[in-house]
């Protein structure tokens, strides 16, 4: 496959942030996701947030595992240091990193397969250390990159390309960070760029673990079993030449509406997502009201969106409680690493 980089042309009129860089310095590779992908839109949000706070692109770490949202972090801040996981490893790499630099921005890029099948374990001990960093799932119900089956956030009732139905509940990510404590906690849609970019700023600003569960609709998988126009039904009715999916062009789906209204929105395949924005005088610093609610609208069928809850964790966040020095590892100098014989002997013998 050819790959084609994105144009670095750049007009002069452009506006700038306070280290003088355009929002065209925050991107970065083409994307090779489906037109119209919701992943997209995400990537649009973090490099409109990464600008709007004048982050420094050298600062950003970007993380991810493995799936078609572990690709976005292809997709902004080129000037960053990334690293592509094993699938559901991601949490492992980011402590690691975090650990021995905590004054970069880390920013773990996932999506609900990669978090809440091989990579659970590995996402609730992230929550458990609250390890200072932004977490985002990208949350679209399948496994994008191995034909659409169901992931354990997809809903009972959802049917899958070849029309079966999912009968297993859902994981939520939002009532299961709750529940393991996280201190900031939120919900959108990726088609909200104007309620997702100032999430993802305060998420950077956050000191500790912050989550941000982003619908995202998959833009491929609409063609289920049962259609003479599927495109399963026209494989089985041909002799292909080659075993390859076309996938059409569709428009990304955009929501605006205001807060405390909820919104139907419709999907590429036809199903509908019922949005409720939170009320301008919602509470977020209470957990147990924040779960209660979040599960009360769930038995409506709606998702809420916005910052859930959100309470100060420094006294637990990961460096504090660890004590680990101001000065980054790779900083430190060698006689502060290997302090000698003499002086690991004391150490282990407080373990006699």
């Amino acid at each position: 496959m050819t790959f084609i980089p994105k144009p670095k042309v750049t007009h002069p009129n452009l506006p700038r942030n306070e280290l003088g860089l355009t929002r065209r310095d925050y991107e970065g590779a083409l994307s090779t996701l489906c037109a119209g992908c919701g992943h997209d839109s995400i990537t649009a949000a973090i490099v409109e947030a990464c600008w709007g706070i004048s982050a420094k692109p050298e600062n950003v770490v970007k993380l991810s595992g493995i799936g078609c949202s572990s690709k976005t972090t292809a997709y902004f801040v080129s000037g960053g240091h990334g690293f592509n996981s094993v699938h559901g490893r991601m949490p492992s790499i980011a402590m690691g990193a975090n650990a021995a630099n905590h004054r970069l921005h880390y920013i773990g890029i996932s999506g609900d397969g990669d978090s809440l099948s091989i990579g659970l374990g590995q996402f609730c001990h992230a929550i458990r250390r609250n390890l200072d960093m932004l977490y985002i799932i990208e949350n679209n119900g399948v496994y994008g990159l191995t034909k659409g089956q169901f992931s354990a956030s997809a809903d009972v009732g959802t049917k899958a390309k070849k029309g079966e139905v999912n009968h297993q509940p859902p994981i939520d990510p939002v009532l299961l960070a709750l529940n393991l404590g996280a201190g900031f906690v939120a919900r959108s849609f990726s088609g909200d760029k104007r309620q997702l970019v100032p999430l993802i700023q305060a998420g950077l600003s956050y000191k500790g673990f912050a989550f941000i569960d982003v619908m995202s609709p998959c833009v491929t998988f609409n063609d289920h079993e049962g259609s003479t126009k599927s495109y399963a039904y026209t494989r089985e009715h041909m002799e292909p030449v080659v075993e390859a999916d076309y996938v059409p062009f569709a428009r990304e789906i955009v929501a605006d509406y205001s807060p405390g209204e909820a919104l139907p929105v419709m999907m590429h395949d036809g199903s509908r997502v019922v949005l409720r924005k939170l009320a301008t005088d919602y509470d977020p610093t209470d957990a147990h009201k924040a779960h209660a609610y979040v599960q009360e609208h769930l038995a409506r069928g709606e998702h809420l969106t916005g910052l859930l809850h959100c309470r100060p964790t420094e006294d637990t966040e990961f460096h504090g409680l660890n004590r680990t020095p101001d000065v980054p590892l790779n900083e430190l100098p060698y006689a502060k690493l290997n302090p000698g014989a003499a002086t690991l002997g004391k150490l282990l013998a407080r373990y006699r």
